[in-house]
């Protein structure tokens, strides 16, 4: 597979910890396709660069997913997908569907955050939530 490249954001107001902001942002790309079994994630050194976090929280993440059986560090190589989590991908036909609706909303004047309650209020009405 060739070598995908996943930038990782991280907000330091959000109350998440940086090392699970890299895992769910690493799940997301796998969910929607951006990173396929054999993709190499950026090495420890690219994402501290990128985002001026500590190297041992990129190692934390990556341990976390290697725990979860979705990537394997290979010594001296990097650290590669293993599986991934969604069988739809970026190019399903939901996708088009979200991405029309998201681009009507804008149209309409919906603000991001306003389109994002909306997308959370219909998820929850239809996705029953997970007892803790």
């Amino acid at each position: 597979m060739a070598e995908q490249r996943v930038e990782f954001r991280v907000d330091r107001r959000s109350g998440v910890p940086t090392y699970l902001q890299i895992v769910a942002q690493t799940q997301q790309a796998l969910r929607l396709g951006l990173l396929e079994p054999g993709d190499r994630l950026p090495t420890a050194r690219e994402v501290v660069e990128a985002t001026a976090i500590n190297p041992n929280t990129v190692l934390k993440a990556y341990r976390e997913l290697e725990r979860q059986g979705l990537v394997e560090g290979r010594r001296g190589l990097g650290t590669f997908v293993l599986r991934t989590l969604g069988a739809e991908g970026a190019h399903s036909p939901l996708r088009s569907a979200l991405d029309d609706w998201a681009l009507r909303a804008r149209t309409a004047g919906v603000d991001r955050e306003t389109a994002a309650a909306l997308m959370a209020s219909a998820l929850d009405a239809h996705f029953p939530k997970e007892d803790p």
